[in-house]
Formats: C-alpha cells, structure tokens, sequence
C-alpha cells in the first residue's frame, strides 16, 4: 500500500491512470445503447407498424442520446484535466476510481431512467448518478491543484479552470433538482454548460506554463506524462 506522503515523492506517472480512465468511459459509453435493444418495436407486419414503433422509442432514444452526449461531456473534463495532471498519488487514485464508478453505473441508472420514467425514483435516479461523478471530476482537480500534481500550470490558471470546472457541478445540480418534475428533459440545462463556463472562468485564454520550454529527458518522459 502506498503510503501517503509529501507529493511527488508518493506519486506515480499519470499516464496508466489516464489511459485506463479513457477505457471506462469508451466502455461505459458502448453500453448505454444495450438499452435500447431491450426496448420491444410490438408485432411489426408493415411499415406503418415499424414507423410507429419508433416513434414509440421516442423517449428511450433521447435517454439515450443525452446519456451519450454527457459520458461524453465528462470526458473532454477528464482529457483536458489530465493535460496538466502529471503525477498521481494514492488519493488521487481512489478520486478517480470512485468518479469511474459512478461512470459505470451510468448504463444501468440510465436503463432505469427509460424504463420507470412514471416513477420518481425512476426520474431521478440518473441526474442523480450524474450529478455525483461530475462533483467527483471537479473535486479530483481540487486536489490535483492543492497537491502539486500540475507543475505546468500556474496557481491562478488552475483556480480558473477549477471555477470553470465548477459549472458542469451547478448544472447538474439543477438537473437533479428539476428531474423529479420533467424526467431526462432535466439535462437541457448543460446547454448553458458554455456560457456559465465562460463566465466562472473569467477569462478565455491560460497563461503559458512557466516550464514551456523545458526540454523532454532523453527518455521522452515529461513530468511523468510519457
């Protein structure tokens, strides 16, 4: 067990954690559309019929296309925070692998979602799943500011872009909250995601990492970046 010390010294390359995050999210995005293949189309003799029966799949499809778009969402966070993460240490590790937990479950609450949309539970359960692996991503950059994981970045670009960061966190939180009264309609909210991020951001452009010249060792690992 890695025992926790001053970073980096208790760290690791970021490079494996990266890489195996990226997998969970291409998994987890893949299954989602499993929900749509339990969905039944009825006895389809004609064409009428088969037009009728997606047009049944109508809410299934968009549970599912929102899911899809917010995995997706999740993980341009995940990419662009891991551009300046280089090391990881035990904690961060356990950040991660909690918010990737939650990732996983995104298939199966968003099954739940389709299927008992007329129940409250039904409704909320996947804003709700959502809303907790977003707060995970965002307190995962907290800690890699306060732990030095980001030597590339200045202190006040990192606070930035962890007010940036925060804006997925507070549109979730609204779609939890109106989730119980409009069911997935709730998600429409992160089309603000851009422009709540721009004004929390205060700004369009990061300073230039103070190192950015710093040539790469000759092994071609950079700050443990590979």
């Amino acid at each position: 067990m890695i025992r926790r010390r001053s970073h980096p010294e208790a760290s690791l390359s970021a490079r494996r954690t990266e890489a195996f995050t990226d997998g969970v999210f291409a998994i987890a995005a893949t299954l989602l559309v499993l929900g749509l293949t339990d969905q039944s189309l009825g006895t389809i003799r004609t064409n009428d019929d088969l037009a009728a029966g997606l047009v049944g799949l109508a809410h299934p499809v968009f549970s599912f296309v929102i899911s899809f778009l917010l995995l997706c969402l999740m993980w341009m966070t995940h990419v662009r925070q891991f551009e300046y993460i280089a090391r990881i240490d035990a904690l961060g590790m356990w950040i991660n692998s909690f918010r990737l937990l939650l990732v996983v479950l995104v298939p199966f609450t968003s099954s739940l979602n389709t299927t008992y949309d007329d129940l409250l539970l039904g409704r909320v359960l996947l804003p709700v799943n959502f809303f907790l692996a977003i707060l995970l991503g965002w307190i995962q950059w907290v800690w890699a500011a306060r732990s030095g994981a980001i030597p590339d970045l200045s202190r006040d670009d990192a606070r930035r872009m962890g007010r940036a960061g925060f804006s997925a966190v507070v549109l979730g939180l609204v779609a939890m909250a109106l989730s119980p009264m409009i069911g997935s309609m709730a998600f429409l909210v992160f089309l603000f995601d851009g422009l709540l991020t721009r004004i929390l951001r205060g700004g369009n452009d990061l300073a230039a990492p103070a190192d950015a010249a710093r040539a790469p060792d000759p092994g071609g690992d950079v700050e443990g970046r590979g």
